[in-house]
This record gives C-alpha cells, sequence and structure tokens, in this order.
C-alpha cells in the first residue's frame, strides 16, 4: 500500500498543531525544490478542548493533495485524533492515533487505512533530551506484515538545525539519511537538499481548496522536506505549555522518516537432501562345514589265551567196580 502524498499532507498537518492555540488561524506559502514548486495553505481552529484542522499541497502539476481531521484533549498530557488524507489521484487513507506525553517525551500509535482496505499501524516516540536536542524512534508495519523501524536525532543551535537517522526493513537492509534546515530570514527555510520554503507569501493559482467551511484561495504551501525537519522543535518542545495553556493544542511527535521501500530479500534456496537409497546387505554366508573325522575306534586285542597246566598230581589205580548197575573198568586216578 503506497501513500505518496502523506508526507505533504503531514506537513500540513505539523504546520497546523504547531500554531498557539486560539479561535482560528490560516496560512499558506511556497516551497522550492529541486523537484519543482509546491504550493501549500492550512487551517485550524479550537473550541471545547478539540482543534480542527484543515490543509493542502499542489504539486509542480497542479495535483492536489489535502488532509483533514481533529485532535482533542482527553486528559493532561493525553491526546487523540483522527482524520482523512487525500491524494491527488482521489484515493484515502484514514488515519487515527493516540498521543501520551510526560517527562519530556511523547509517545505515539496510529493506525492508517487505504481505501483498498489494507491497514498499516504506526508507533514512536519523541524525546527532549536537552535544549534543542531530541531523538525519536518507532516502527512501521504494513499490511502484509513487514515492519520497518526507525530512528533519528534532531540537533539545533541557533537558526540551524541538523537531523539524522536510519530506517531499517523487515529484511535486515538498513537507509541511512541525514539533513537540515536553516532559517535565513522571517518565514523563510533552507534545507541542505536545496530546498526553499517560504511561509506566508503570495501565491497564484488556479485551484482553490475547501478547508472546514473555509476557502483558501491560493492553493498550498508545504514542501515535504523542509516542514517535516523544521517543525520538530517546536511540536516537541511546546508539550509543557501545551497541556497547562487552555484551550489545548496538539503536540503531534514528529513524523517517521520518509518511506523507503526496501526490496526483500529473495528467500534463499535451501537444497533439500533426497532421503538415502536402500542399500541392500546380503546376509553373511553360513560358515562352512567341517567334516571332523570320527575319533579311531579302540582295537580290541584279545588276549592270547594261556593254558595252565594243571600241577601234576600223584596217580592212583582205580580197581573195577560197580557204579549201580553200571561196570566201571579199572583206571587211573
Amino acid at each position: 500500500m503506497k501513500f505518496p502524498y502523506l508526507t505533504a499532507a503531514t506537513a500540513s498537518l505539523l504546520i497546523a498543531v504547531s500554531t498557539p492555540a486560539f479561535a482560528g488561524w490560516a496560512g499558506h506559502g511556497t516551497a522550492y525544490t529541486p523537484h519543482g514548486t509546491y504550493n501549500g495553505a492550512h487551517y485550524g481552529s479550537c473550541a471545547g478542548g478539540t482543534c480542527t484542522h484543515a490543509g493542502a499541497v499542489q504539486n509542480p502539476y497542479g495535483g492536489i493533495a489535502t488532509n483533514t481531521g481533529s485532535v482533542t484533549r482527553t486528559a493532561p498530557g493525553q491526546f487523540s485524533n483522527s482524520g482523512t488524507a487525500t491524494g491527488p489521484n482521489g484515493r484515502q487513507v484514514q488515519h487515527s492515533g493516540d498521543t501520551s506525553c510526560a517527562g519530556g517525551t511523547c509517545d505515539h500509535t496510529g493506525t492508517l487505512t487505504g481505501s483498498d482496505g489494507h491497514s498499516a499501524t504506526t508507533s514512536g516516540s519523541v524525546t527532549r533530551n536537552a535544549p534543542g536536542q531530541y531523538s525519536s524512534s518507532g516502527t512501521v508495519t504494513a499490511a502484509n506484515g513487514n515492519t520497518t523501524s526507525h530512528s533519528a536525532s534532531t540537533n539545533c543551535a541557533g537558526s540551524t538545525c541538523v537531523r539524522s537517522g536510519t530506517a531499517t526493513g523487515s529484511d535486515g537492509g538498513t537507509v541511512y539519511h541525514s539533513g537540515s534546515a536553516t532559517r535565513v530570514a522571517t518565514g523563510v527555510v533552507t534545507t541542505g537538499g536545496g530546498t526553499t520554503v517560504v511561509q506566508g507569501g503570495t501565491v497564484t493559482t488556479g485551484g482553490t481548496v475547501t478547508t472546514v467551511g473555509t476557502t483558501v484561495g491560493a492553493t498550498v504551501a508545504v514542501g515535504a522536506a523542509p516542514v517535516v525537519v523544521a517543525p520538530p522543535v517546536a511540536v516537541v518542545a511546546a508539550p509543557p505549555p501545551v497541556v497547562v495553556t487552555p484551550p489545548v493544542a496538539y503536540v503531534a511527535p514528529p513524523p517517521p522518516p520518509p518511506a523507503v521501500y526496501v526490496a526483500p530479500v529473495p528467500p534463499k534456496a535451501v537444497y533439500v537432501a533426497p532421503p538415502p537409497k536402500v542399500v541392500y546387505v546380503a546376509p553373511p554366508p553360513p560358515p562352512r562345514l567341517v567334516f571332523i573325522a570320527p575319533q579311531a575306534r579302540t582295537l580290541y586285542v584279545p588276549p592270547h589265551p594261556v593254558y595252565v597246566t594243571p600241577v601234576p598230581r600223584a596217580a592212583v589205580m582205580v580197581p573195577g567196580h560197580w557204579a549201580g548197575r553200571v561196570w566201571v573198568p579199572a583206571h587211573w586216578a
């Protein structure tokens, strides 16, 4: 979701809210930039703790971007805001947020919703570290979930303010930016980028901008670069008096640095190794059969017969005789 007109519209808002609070105010001016001349106008009024504002910027090609809305003081140091920004192409962004200030620090959260229904969220804080020294940080989360973080510091001395900061995308890429703004005369500011803003100068253009029932004849006066850089000093330094002195003017934190598109890093190619191939491991062969010859049989050797001659004894002649009915002749015994 791209909002090419938000910077200019936000610049108009910053000029409006940094103007001292009274029944109403209006102003216009011209910004001379390396990209051409921008004309702008703004109008605002406060009543009952609420300030309404309207502003517009006309680019070198005749396109007009507008921003209208209101800021309400809900409690000491507590503010809420809402509004609508419309680009030269007719597309709109609804914006709302809340700001809380205490101890020299203002914290802000907000939501941006485009004509296509996509939303982005913002959060951040601005701290006054010392006279003329400020630091800020925050994040912007797009509808696709990508987050850009930013941080910056501003140092003002004399009539010059120097600002530097970084913006880091969700892919880790970082963009560094720096610049300066110098007040060279009443209502005239120049920047290091070659932009000159003449506040309250005469503007001649055929376009008109209607703001809260009032027609501001000469259109638009806020160059994005100079107004974004210079106003933070007045915006942040003012919290204490704004809270104490009624009617209260909305003290907005400085806007985030210009949105820088950081192309996402293409996804890294991840090699997914194929699953390991199944290798057939043959089972070990069965052990070889070893023939063990049976043990030799024991040879039985029969003992040699030994004939033992009986001991001779004396022979006795037995005379013949009858043994029952059998006649036994005589014999030696």
